[in-house]
């Protein structure tokens, strides 16, 4: 990967159109760089073309379709190489398990899971061909964690953690680093854009109705991270040589990370000689 002073990056962005995929796209094209932004709704991004002209391209793309995800990825790299390749797209279904119905369970695992990996799949070949390459996976606090009402959610951010701590062993000797943000609660709107469950009367009064009014009130103050400083750190790891396969990104994502580690670690402990009793004797 060339540094900062080498050259312009070339960049495909997921999500683009709102929340930290928008911030990481302008910061890209502030600092002189080339956006391809794959977004559902290319309007959304009109004022940005019409400010950095050549250096935007947008495409509409579903990426709940796999030939369009292949389609929009073709024309991208047909234009040239992508330096930069973001999975920012995504949503969250809140709700009890129960309530959940086989559509929404579906449509998180595609968007979450499923994109990401097909996007990361497309691009590690031309990447290894070329020399580099990096790819951010935007995945968050609920990575590392889990609370009521968001079981859907979890299930696609921790597969995306496992896929890309996997695919990272893989392709490191090829000069392609795999990133892992974990944001906390940000300030992209991304709680007005909540999916809910239809509510069932047995969860009403538990953790899960709790944990819903709580999404439902809550205003601005509680989500205390700043977008376009996360889009500025992140820039910054394209341009490092070594960067992080995690990045933790606000304090109430190192608080509740740590103390989850820190409780899974400790119920391992108590297991040491339980786990080492299964072995064979001879």
């Amino acid at each position: 990967m060339p540094s900062s002073s080498d050259r312009a990056l070339r960049w495909f962005v997921t999500g683009a159109s709102g929340g930290l995929g928008r911030h990481l796209t302008e910061h890209a094209l502030r600092n002189g760089d080339h956006v391809t932004a794959a977004v559902r709704r290319p309007a959304a991004l009109e004022d940005l073309r019409a400010k950095y002209g050549g250096h935007l391209t947008v495409e509409t793309l579903d990426l709940t379709r796999p030939a369009d995800v292949d389609n929009v990825i073709g024309r991208t790299l047909e234009s040239g190489r992508v330096d930069v390749v973001v999975n920012n797209a995504g949503y969250a279904v809140v709700g009890a398990a129960e309530e959940m119905t086989v559509a929404q369970i579906r449509d998180q695992i595609e968007v979450l899971l499923l994109a990401p990996m097909l996007v990361t799949r497309a691009f590690l070949k031309p990447m290894r061909e070329q020399g580099g390459g990096r790819i951010i996976q935007i995945s968050s606090m609920g990575g590392q964690i889990g609370i009521p009402t968001h079981s859907a959610y979890h299930a696609g951010k921790w597969g995306l953690e496992g896929f890309t701590e996997s695919v990272s062993g893989e392709v490191r000797d090829f000069n392609i680093h795999l990133t892992l943000v974990e944001p906390g609660a940000t300030r992209t709107g991304f709680a007005s854009a909540l999916h809910y469950t239809t509510e069932s009367t047995a969860y009403r009064d538990n953790a899960v109705g709790q944990t819903r009014r709580y999404l439902e009130t809550a205003d601005e103050s509680v989500f205390t991270g700043d977008p376009a400083k996360l889009a500025a750190i992140i820039y910054d790891t394209t341009r490092h040589p070594n960067p992080p396969l995690r990045l933790a990104l606000g304090s109430d994502t190192y608080d509740a990370v740590h103390t989850a580690l820190t409780t899974r670690l400790s119920a391992l402990e108590t297991q040491k000689d339980l786990a080492a009793c299964v072995a064979f004797t001879d």
